[in-house]
């Protein structure tokens, strides 16, 4: 897979225009300009930078990760550094929106730095990206003007200050309009955790718990056709737990089950649920509900 580890070579391979800085490149067409188009294809490749745009698909897929993104009403969509990207021929899009794009080493010495690790949507799939509304498409672009203006000015001591400011203030408005998405999609969210809770089940009910070991909750959220970070961030919001807290809920519920069997000792139990080590499984039986397996099980025959 070829890898760019400059902001120059990764928008060469594009056959977009050089960038005015060689660290960060902004392209915009909110008026009555237009996008340059990159290059008709691509396969899969990775780079150096932080990608955010916003555009609208008339045709086509764009593949990122392995899930195919719907940009029908246009979206705002996030890349982090080494992430995959790929496309296909045939992708038509409006060329309207922006594209910003940001060498990692950008930020090196902000608090950004930091910062942006926090902001979970660059771990999202495509098609988990940030759905605007008009009111929002509008903040959005009256920012990125901002920083549009920073940049196509004469570079001074300040001009990295103010653009990384603006790309804070993106980042956050982002963030909030992320929580707007996730209680506006409610129903999506409640039916997310019955499918989590499904995949769960039909892994225990084939003996998968035993053969193969706990899932992991990317395995899970492969299944489900969304990244680990969108799984986790969309049942704590719906739920206040998150998905790891979602997995050990059903463990526990289900050693509950097991452990009636006066047959079975604590031990078998626990490879029954997948956990290699026994006394791990005890820990977290009693972390969750206060008692030991064993204390568990003597409790339900005294009742």
């Amino acid at each position: 897979m070829q890898h760019f580890k400059t902001l120059s070579a990764y928008l060469e391979y594009l056959e977009l225009p050089r960038p005015e800085h060689p660290m960060i490149s902004i392209f915009t067409a909110m008026g009555d300009g237009f996008l340059p188009c990159p290059k008709e294809s691509s396969p899969p490749i990775t780079n150096d930078c932080y990608t955010i745009s916003f555009k609208k698909i008339v045709s086509g897929d764009l593949t990122y990760g392995r899930t195919k993104y719907d940009f029908t009403n246009g979206a705002l969509f996030f890349i982090a550094p080494r992430q995959v990207l790929q496309w296909g021929n045939g992708l038509v899009y409006e060329q309207k929106g922006f594209s910003i794009n940001f060498h990692e080493d950008f930020l090196k010495g902000t608090e950004l730095a930091h910062q942006i690790k926090k902001f979970g949507f660059f771990s999202y799939s495509a098609n988990e990206a940030l759905h605007l509304s008009p009111k929002e498409e509008k903040q959005i672009e009256s920012i990125v003007e901002n920083i549009d203006l920073e940049y196509q000015s004469n570079q001074d001591e300040f001009s990295k200050d103010i653009i990384i400011s603006l790309l804070t203030t993106l980042l956050k408005y982002a963030n909030r309009f992320y929580e707007r998405q996730f209680i506006n999609r409610k129903e999506l969210s409640t039916d997310l955790l019955e499918q989590f809770n499904k995949q769960l089940e039909d892994y225990f009910d084939v003996g998968h718990f035993q053969e193969n070991g706990i899932p992991s909750i990317e395995q899970i959220a492969d299944q489900l056709s969304v990244s680990q970070r969108y799984l986790s961030d969309t049942l704590k919001k719906e739920t206040g737990k998150s998905s790891t807290e979602h997995l050990q809920l059903y463990l526990i519920d289900e050693a509950k089950n097991i452990l009636l069997d006066p047959q079975k000792t604590v031990s078998e139990v626990a490879y029954e649920l997948g956990f290699e080590y026994p006394p791990y499984f005890s820990r977290l039986f009693k972390k969750k509900e206060g008692i030991s397996p064993t204390e568990y099980r003597e409790k339900y025959k005294m009742n």
